[in-house]
C-alpha cells in the first residue's frame, strides 16, 4: 500500500469515527448500574426545586432530590436533582467535575437523621481544641439521648465529617441511633435548641443585642407547663457547663460553634465529598471517626459511608419515631394539642400542622368513620425514602386482622404515595406478633399525586450528557413523563448514517463470519489473519 493511499484510508477511518461519535444509533444505553438489585434509572434536573419536589412526588421509583452547585452561575444559583441514591453514587464518583458541589435536599415532615453542623474561624479561636470540642458534645449530646429518650448510644454511633482548612475547622456530624430517628428536621432543631440552652444564655448575658445568623431568635425559655420532675431535670441541664461550645465570630461577636440554622424546611445539607462552589474542601471522613458502617456485599465501604450520611436516609421498618414538641398556647394561656378539622370537628391530635398531603388527611378521616366512631389523627409521620405517611390513628380501633373493633389497642394506617394505595397496620400486642398488614387499597384518583401534581410545562429542564456537562434542554423538549438516565443526554439525530452507503466487501465478510460460525461456533485465528492480508492488500 502507497503512503497515498494508506493517508487517504486513515483519513476516511477518522471522518466515519467523526460522524459516528457526533451522531450515534442511538442515546447510549445506561442499564441498571450492572445491578439488577437496583431500580431503574432517573435522572432528571430542574432549575426550581419545588419542580424537582414535585416530579420526585409523583415519580414511581425510589427516587430523592439533591441540589448542585453549577460552575459558571451565580452565587447561590443550583439546579436540583431527582434521582436515586444509588445512580446519584455511581455518577458522583465519574463526574466529580459537574458534581462536585452537591447538596441533600431535606423534605419538609420527613423523618431524618440527628445532625449537626458545626464551624469556627480559626484566626478568631486560636486557644480552642476543635477535636476535644467535637468529642465533648457528642458525650453531651449522647447523656441528653439518653436521658430525655432512654437511647444508648457513643462516639461509634456517629458519622464524624471533616471539611476544615487553614482559615476554618468545620465538621458534620450524623448520628445513626439505634432504630430511632426524629419525626423531622424541625423536631431535631427543637432537641439541640432544648439541650443547649446553657449555651445560649452564656450568649444573651454576653451581649443582650446578639444578633448572629446562626442563633435562634425562638424564646427558648417559652415551654410549656412541666411536671415538678421535669423542670427539676431541665433545671439541672441550665447549670451544665457549656462554655466550650462559645467561639469567636469573624466580627469579634460571640456566638456557638452549633449552627442552629440548618433545620429548616427544605434544608439543602451539603453531602460527603461535596464542597462548596469555588472551594476545594470537600466532606470527608474525619480522623477522629469511630463510625464504621455495616459490612455489605452489595455495597463499596465508600458508598456505605455516603448512604450512612444522607439524612433522610430512613427506613419505615422498626423505627422508633422521636418528637420533641412545644405545645401551642391559646389566647386564654392553656395549651392546645389537637387542630380542629371540618364540619365533623375530626382532629389531628397533637399535631400543630397537617401532613404535607393535606388530602390525604382528610381522606384518612373519613376512613376512620365506622358505625357511628369518628377516629382522629393522634399523630402522622413522613417518611420521604419509601414515600409513606404513616397516621397513628386515635379513638378509632377496627381492625381488619380481628373484624371487629379492639378493646384497647389503636391502629395504624400506611399511605403509600408511589404505589398510590393504603393499608392497615395495628398495635395490638397479638397482631403485632403476626406482622400483620391488611390487604392494599388503592387511594381515590383526587388525592394521587399523580393526579394532584402536574409538572409545569414551561419549566425549562436541564439535561447531563455522558461527560457530565449540565446545560440546558432545548426550548420546548416538553416531556412531562418520568425519564430514564438514557435520556439526560443530549438530543441527537441518526441523519449521518443514513447518509453513509453499505460497504459491500464488509456485507461479503460478514456473510461469510457468519457462515463459520454456524458450522464451528469459533473462527479460526488463521481466517482472521488472511481477512486482515486481503483487506490490506485490496485497500
Amino acid at each position: 500500500m502507497t503512503k497515498g493511499k494508506w493517508l487517504d484510508r486513515v483519513k476516511s477511518v477518522e471522518q466515519r469515527a467523526q460522524s459516528f461519535q457526533s451522531a450515534p444509533i442511538c442515546s447510549p444505553y445506561k442499564p441498571r448500574l450492572s445491578r439488577p438489585w437496583q431500580p431503574s434509572s432517573v435522572w432528571r434536573l430542574f432549575p426550581r426545586q419545588s419542580a424537582a419536589i414535585a416530579f420526585s412526588q409523583r415519580c414511581k421509583q425510589d427516587v430523592h432530590v439533591f441540589a448542585l452547585e453549577k460552575e459558571g452561575t451565580g452565587a447561590g444559583q443550583r439546579v436540583y436533582l431527582v434521582t436515586s441514591y444509588s445512580e446519584l453514587w455511581h455518577y458522583y464518583s465519574s463526574h466529580r467535575q459537574s458534581l462536585m458541589h452537591c447538596y441533600e435536599v431535606i423534605p419538609e415532615g420527613a423523618v431524618c437523621k440527628l445532625y449537626f453542623d458545626l464551624e469556627f474561624q480559626k484566626s478568631f479561636n486560636t486557644h480552642l481544641e476543635g477535636k476535644k470540642m467535637v468529642a465533648s458534645l457528642i458525650q453531651y449530646v449522647c447523656e441528653k439521648l439518653a436521658e430525655v429518650y432512654g437511647l444508648q448510644c457513643s462516639a461509634k454511633d456517629v458519622l464524624n465529617l471533616d471539611s476544615s482548612t487553614s482559615e476554618k475547622f468545620s465538621r458534620h456530624l450524623i448520628f445513626l441511633l439505634p432504630n430511632s430517628a426524629f419525626k423531622d428536621n424541625s423536631h431535631v432543631g427543637r432537641f439541640i435548641h432544648d439541650i443547649l440552652k446553657p449555651a445560649l444564655k452564656i450568649l444573651q448575658k454576653g451581649s443582650d443585642a446578639l444578633t448572629t445568623p446562626t442563633n435562634t431568635s425562638e424564646d427558648v425559655d417559652d415551654l410549656s407547663e412541666e411536671p415538678q420532675s421535669k423542670r427539676k431535670k431541665r433545671e439541672e441541664t441550665e447549670d451544665t457547663d457549656l462554655s466550650f461550645l462559645v467561639v469567636n465570630s469573624r466580627e469579634g461577636q460571640k456566638q456557638l460553634f452549633v449552627d442552629l440554622g440548618v433545620y429548616t424546611k427544605n434544608r439543602n445539607f451539603r453531602l460527603y465529598k461535596s464542597s462548596k462552589l469555588g472551594k476545594n474542601a470537600a466532606f470527608t471522613v474525619a480522623e477522629d471517626n469511630k463510625y464504621v458502617p455495616k459490612s455489605d456485599k452489595l455495597t463499596t465501604e465508600e458508598e456505605r459511608i455516603f448512604l450512612s450520611s444522607l439524612i433522610t436516609n430512613v427506613s419505615f421498618t422498626g423505627q422508633r419515631i422521636l418528637t420533641c414538641d412545644i405545645p401551642e398556647r391559646t389566647s386564654a394561656g392553656a395549651h392546645s394539642s389537637a387542630l380542629q378539622k371540618g364540619p365533623q370537628n375530626s382532629e389531628l391530635a397533637g399535631e400543630q400542622e397537617p401532613s404535607p398531603y393535606r388530602e390525604v388527611d382528610e381522606y384518612v378521616l373519613k376512613l376512620v368513620f365506622k358505625d357511628g366512631i369518628q377516629g382522629g389523627i393522634r399523630r402522622w409521620t413522613y417518611f420521604v425514602s419509601e414515600q409513606l405517611v404513616v397516621y397513628d390513628i386515635a379513638k378509632y380501633r377496627w381492625c381488619y386482622n380481628v373484624s371487629r373493633f379492639h378493646k384497647s389497642n389503636n391502629i395504624i394506617i400506611v399511605v403509600d404515595l408511589k404505589d398510590e394505595a393504603w393499608y392497615q397496620r395495628c398495635h395490638d400486642p397479638e397482631c403485632r406478633s403476626q406482622n400483620y398488614r391488611s390487604s392494599s387499597y388503592p387511594l381515590p384518583q383526587e388525592v394521587c399525586l399523580s393526579y394532584m401534581l402536574k409538572e409545569d410545562e414551561e419549566d425549562q429542564k436541564f439535561l447531563m450528557d455522558d461527560l457530565g456537562n449540565i446545560e440546558l434542554s432545548p426550548v420546548g423538549s416538553g416531556d412531562n413523563e418520568p425519564s430514564t438516565a438514557s435520556s439526560s443526554a443530549k438530543a441527537v439525530t441518526t441523519e449521518a448514517w443514513v447518509d453513509c452507503p453499505d460497504d459491500h466487501s464488509c456485507l461479503e465478510a460478514l456473510d461469510e463470519v457468519e457462515k463459520i460460525i454456524e458450522e464451528d461456533d469459533e473462527i479460526p485465528d488463521e481466517l482472521m489473519i488472511q481477512a486482515v492480508t486481503e483487506c490490506e492488500a485490496s485497500a
